[in-house]
């Protein structure tokens, strides 16, 4: 991922719909960190991240963390996508062109 890519957002509701687009302007992408560094990165960046208390929780003390910031987020006309060709779902799907996985 690197600034200027699209990225696409789907709703954890169960519906599978995509409801929104931006555009990545920066990317921090950690080396190993041991979780008091990786607690102040957080930290660190939470006045940007504005992680509730549940949310840092989970994120600070892990070894590696990726920090995607975008702009230029709007929402969409929903749509599906195509999930067949990912195994395990994750927290994000790189599917290069979004034509690609879109369906009717």
């Amino acid at each position: 991922m690197q600034p200027g890519d699209a990225l696409y957002f789907v709703n954890n509701d169960g519906k599978g719909l995509i409801e929104g687009r931006g555009v990545v302007r920066s990317v921090l992408n950690s080396d190993k960190m041991t979780p008091e560094e990786s607690t102040a990165l957080v930290s660190g960046h939470q006045a940007q991240l504005q992680l509730t208390e549940k949310q840092v929780a989970r994120w600070a003390g892990k070894r590696y963390l990726v920090l995607i910031e975008v702009e230029g987020v709007t929402a969409v006309a929903p749509f599906g996508f195509d999930r067949s060709a990912y195994g395990n779902m994750d927290d994000w799907l790189p599917v290069g062109e979004i034509d690609s996985v879109r369906t009717v």
